[in-house]
């Protein structure tokens, strides 16, 4: 029996304007698989976030989660978003962020709801299966950015989606902090049977977790395995002008196409074209 792609692309177009951000993208995203989506800014890599999550419609072609077209507000797709820190005093705990991804937006005492029993319960769960119990009564604020991106991956995993969206996970992480979150995101989306998909600058702490790459630049992709893609061939092919790609170790390194040292969110997507 065919298994069914978490998540899937046909035919796939996003413009704005005359500006052709992908056109022709086909994408399947098998349950627990990993898959690295690399570009410079502005390549639509943001875009195709607010694609699958129902916020930005394609100019043509389809996108469908767990078999279903998307939709906004979808249970079967969890975020992971960027590690933002909360200003100094804000009275949110660690098990208070958790929950939102349970009962919406609603945060502090919940004495009069009548799942407060089975959301805490929940809460609990989530907290030990990402190794932050010990700081589950802890204001946010006060937390390191990877203790917090803990508790982001607990939060996107409230609902046991389909799939993961990861949407540069790791801006603002030191190196080691990085390398634990990503790790902790592809073990529980194996554990769990989850696909993701994971944006991202930071090509290295994510290689080892790879099954597939999905690059963006200039209107244009390709997708393959990281050997496939990640080569002074595949990306000088792609950007239209020599790239080098150089290995040191198990480290990588592009030089001549984009900057995965240059930490900036894309801004392709306007809001008023969702």
């Amino acid at each position: 029996m065919t298994q069914t792609p978490a998540l899937s692309l046909r035919d796939a177009c996003v413009d704005f304007g005359e500006r052709t951000l992908w056109n022709g993208l086909d994408l399947d995203v098998m349950p627990g698989e990993f898959v690295a989506v690399l570009g410079p800014n502005g390549s639509g890599k943001t875009t195709l976030m607010r694609v699958l999550l129902g916020m930005q419609k394609l100019t043509h072609g389809t996108a469908e989660v767990a078999g279903k077209p998307v939709g906004h507000g979808s249970r079967n797709v969890g975020v992971i978003p960027q590690q933002r820190p909360l200003p100094e005093g804000t009275p949110l705990r660690a098990r208070d962020l958790v929950a939102q991804g349970l009962d919406g937006t609603s945060w502090g005492p919940r004495f009069l709801d009548p799942r407060r029993k089975r959301i805490d319960a929940r809460v609990d769960e989530l907290l030990d299966r990402v190794g932050a119990t010990s700081y589950a009564d802890r204001p946010v604020w006060t937390l390191s950015g990877g203790e917090q991106q803990r508790l982001r991956a607990a939060q996107a995993l409230a609902t046991d989606p389909a799939v993961l969206l990861c949407d540069e996970p790791l801006l603002s992480l030191d190196v080691a902090h990085q390398e634990e979150v990503t790790a902790l995101i592809s073990a529980q989306a194996k554990q769990h049977n989850a696909a993701v998909l994971f944006v991202t600058h930071e090509i290295n702490p994510v290689l080892p977790y790879v099954d597939k790459v999905l690059y963006l630049a200039g209107g244009r992709f390709t997708v393959g395995t990281p050997d496939e893609v990640i080569t002074s061939e595949s990306l000088t092919r792609l950007f239209g002008r020599p790239v080098d790609v150089v290995r040191v170790g198990q480290r990588v390194a592009i030089l001549g196409g984009d900057d995965h040292t240059h930490h900036e969110h894309d801004h392709e997507a306007p809001e008023d074209n969702a």
